[in-house]
């Protein structure tokens, strides 16, 4: 993991550190540094070139400097949702899925999938590393492996509960590769979540037992903290089921998440025009200037319209065959990790609700 950290991520400039050092030094006339200073400049140069992570279709990885603007061009995504992956802002977990791209906040993931590469913000966070070496395992060797960010114990739970056959399966070959990392992004952070509920489990039950043999000051406080983590994580956690569920209900939202057969349909389109543009050159015409209707052989018209609906025709009754067929996929794949997110919650509630009977 240390060698990935050093061959990803760019050495930090040391001015960055001085500079960061010293701002929180006071001075000795108790003033703090940099008052009273213009740091506008400052601040855009901050807002300048961001370091990304990038994964192609390959599964090769690499280091690339894109500001905020071009990095929405490239992506056709706003500015909003650009914020959703800025790590100083804290927004629940979404799943979002625009015209070229699927926006994706999930607890620490968080990228932008296209159909051709998977984009993650440069970090150290042990769990982005590790999204980018399992979807990096699944591309190239196609062998998907379980998460390993827990200890043996938790992993022992997980083969007792059935959860080998979800978190050791392979990325099925025929999934677009949005899809796959898509599933990574969701194992990553399905996986995290329970984690985290299990931690809270083995904290819990003992603690329960020890204050119904003792009633101290001391248990008390220490329930009190573990219901209020066990509220927030409860939370998360049902933030990322019902945004799961949100997007089963809604055909048209997965619809619009197969990346890769928009742009095949778009570049069908592209070169059906191409041929027809050719069709025309090498039967005399300009392919340049628009065909005039006095002009044009009445034959060549009648043929140009049938060719237009013919290719019409066929691109919908494909688009809409796929469209259903794919829908079909993505649903089974956003209903298996429905069903351990929701085994995760469930998890909570029966704590939760030990520590209310207390």
């Amino acid at each position: 993991m240390a060698d990935l950290k050093e061959r990803l991520l760019p050495p930090k400039p040391q001015s960055a550190i001085n500079i960061r050092d010293a701002s929180y030094r006071p001075s000795a006339s108790g003033r703090q540094p940099f008052q009273g200073m213009d740091l506008s400049g400052l601040k855009k140069r901050g807002q300048g070139l961001r370091s990304w992570i990038r994964v192609d279709t390959s599964g090769n990885s690499q280091i690339i400097e894109v500001d905020k603007f071009t990095m929405m061009r490239r992506c056709d995504l706003p500015a909003r949702d650009l914020r959703l992956l800025d790590p100083l802002f804290v927004y629940p977990s979404t799943i979002l899925g625009r015209e070229k791209a699927i926006v994706v906040n999930l607890e620490q993931i968080r990228c932008i999938i296209t159909a051709d590469e998977v984009l993650l913000l440069n970090s150290l966070d042990s769990y982005v590393l590790q999204y980018v070496v399992e979807l990096q395992r699944r591309l190239t060797s196609g062998v998907g492996e379980v998460w390993q960010s827990e200890g043996p114990e938790l992993n022992r739970r997980r083969s007792s509960r059935g959860f080998d056959y979800v978190y050791g399966s392979t990325s099925p070959d025929y999934l677009p590769f949005e899809f796959r990392a898509l599933e990574v992004a969701l194992e990553a952070a399905c996986t995290f979540l329970d984690s985290q509920a299990a931690e809270l489990e083995i904290e819990a039950y003992p603690l329960l037992d020890e204050l119904t043999s003792k009633i101290s000051t001391l248990n008390l406080e220490r329930v009190r903290r573990l219901k209020s983590r066990l509220v927030a994580l409860t939370r998360r956690v049902q933030k990322v089921r019902d945004e799961i569920e949100q997007l089963m209900d809604d055909d048209g939202d997965m619809a619009e998440m197969y990346l890769t057969e928009k742009k095949s349909r778009m570049e069908s389109s592209f070169y059906g025009d191409q041929s027809l543009m050719g069709f025309r050159s090498n039967d005399g015409l300009s392919a340049s200037a628009p065909v005039s209707p006095v002009a044009s052989p009445p034959e060549l018209r009648r043929l140009e319209k049938s060719l237009s609906i013919a290719r019409s025709r066929h691109e919908s009754m494909r688009s809409s065959e796929s469209a259903t067929e794919n829908i079909e996929e993505l649903e089974m794949l956003l209903e298996a990790y429905f069903v351990l997110i929701d085994s995760t919650l469930n998890k909570l509630t029966s704590v939760c609700r030990a520590l209310i009977a207390v």
